[in-house]
């Protein structure tokens, strides 16, 4: 089995608890709780976190998926240099950023995912995870010309390559002296009959 990249999940679950965090602040802003306050910090700071983890990091190995726009927020990334590649930084980030959200009721919940979150990306960063830019290749086109080697011999379709019937050397002398294979019997007579 491969080595799990605890990046990724550190990624999904940072973005869900940002999107936790804006909906707790929401109530509890709109509701008028008695340190709304930290309700309007938890909106702030849960679309803070959905803007610095949309961008997914590219895998080690294997392919990535690419979030919906995602190219147009990793240029941003790309601008904060070591800051956004370093994953002891997002998790100290994560974790002090979860401390205000976290005397609300409404905004516990956001709270805890993200301290989670954190955790998952310390455990990245002491495993030597680094967050790296999705890059996208050119696509190549091949060219039609060059696909093909040979025209087929046989026309379609073919039977596989088992099934295909080898020519006896009677009938590779008969084709190499031009003579056909000569007339055939049809097993079923057939007669003319007008009704």
């Amino acid at each position: 089995m491969g080595q799990i990249e605890w990046a990724m999940w550190a990624n999904e679950q940072a973005l869900a608890s940002g999107l936790i965090l804006i909906m707790g602040g929401i109530v509890a802003t709109a509701g008028q709780f008695t340190q709304w306050y930290f309700g309007a910090y938890s909106i702030g700071a849960g679309v803070f976190v959905c803007l610095l983890e949309y961008p997914r990091g590219k895998r080690k190995k294997g392919s990535t998926m690419e979030r919906c726009g995602q190219k147009y927020m990793t240029k941003v990334l790309k601008c904060f240099g070591p800051l956004s590649r370093n994953y002891y930084f997002r998790a100290f980030l994560h974790l002090g950023l979860s401390v205000p959200a976290g005397f609300l009721l409404a905004t516990i919940l956001g709270t805890a995912c993200l301290a989670i979150a954190s955790g998952i990306y310390l455990l990245a960063a002491i495993r030597g995870e680094q967050w790296a830019p999705i890059e996208s290749k050119p696509k190549e086109r091949p060219q039609v010309g060059g696909t093909i080697k040979q025209p087929p011999s046989n026309p379609p379709p073919r039977p596989p390559v088992e099934a295909r019937k080898k020519p006896s050397k009677e009938e590779e002398e008969a084709a190499a002296a031009g003579v056909p294979g000569g007339p055939q019997e049809n097993p079923i007579p057939v007669t003319d009959e007008v009704v």
